[in-house]
């Protein structure tokens, strides 16, 4: 063995506890992952929105939609952090070092994003850049796939979900408030066809951990919600009373 000396050895920096948050869209996931991310001064990670700031990367580095090597890299790479001011201002997203939260909004982003999630060498190159985000001090990832695929070992794992009614009507009530149209039976029904495709894909459907705690949000305020979650983080050893 050779003499080397303990603090010649680099400092090695331990992987924090995760929660995950999975379950389909209108839930209230990116709700609940930013109260608890605040709670407990813990990282976030939107892995929803990694396939847009890899298409704005893409674009801000002129990396072609047929370069899957540059994509494959890019992805690899992000330079992004998801922070959390408070409730009212949502999750802003930094990529490196610019707030480019409004820019993924964009259609055309969406656009491009839909082309790079295609792509079988730069999911591969996200799934390792989204175990990246798990820190010392603690990690709520927010997604569907998180406790199933990404983080099968952490030490709690949520899955909320709400009838296709509900979460129809509750983005009915955001489509309304900021001014746009909206037909609610389109609505249900382009959200269980959302269900339909997500929970049958053949590459990591959406559905809940074996040990999973399955909270139904259809009749529950978020704030119910949040203290469920944290009595059951509680009794995992995460927090104290």
């Amino acid at each position: 063995m050779s003499d080397i000396e303990v603090n010649d050895l680099p400092d090695v920096q331990l992987a924090g506890p995760v929660i995950t948050v999975d379950g389909p869209s209108g839930a209230g996931k990116g709700t609940l992952c930013q109260m608890l991310a605040a709670k407990l001064s813990w990282a976030l990670l939107d892995s929803g929105a990694l396939y847009r700031v890899t298409a704005l990367a893409a674009k801000q580095h002129a990396v072609a939609m047929d370069n899957e090597a540059g994509l494959e890299a890019i992805a690899a790479h992000l330079d992004v952090q998801f922070q959390v001011s408070d409730k009212e201002a949502g999750v802003q997203v930094i990529l490196e070092g610019e707030n480019v939260t409004s820019s993924l909004r964009t259609e055309e982003t969406g656009a491009i994003a839909s082309q790079v999630a295609a792509i079988n060498s730069v999911r591969s190159a996200l799934l390792e850049r989204q175990r990246g985000f798990q820190q010392s001090a603690g990690l709520i990832a927010d997604g569907r796939d998180m406790g199933t695929v990404v983080f099968p070992s952490a030490e709690l794992k949520v899955y909320l979900t709400a009838s296709a009614e509900e979460r129809g009507q509750r983005r009915y009530k955001q489509l309304l408030g900021s001014g746009n149209n909206a037909n609610l039976p389109q609505i249900i029904e382009d959200i269980r066809a959302r269900d339909d495709r997500d929970m049958n894909r053949s590459i990591a459907p959406l559905k809940p951990a074996e040990d999973a705690i399955i909270i139904d949000s259809t009749s529950m305020s978020i704030e119910s919600v949040f203290d469920q979650v944290l009595q059951a983080a509680v009794k995992a050893g995460l927090l104290s009373e």
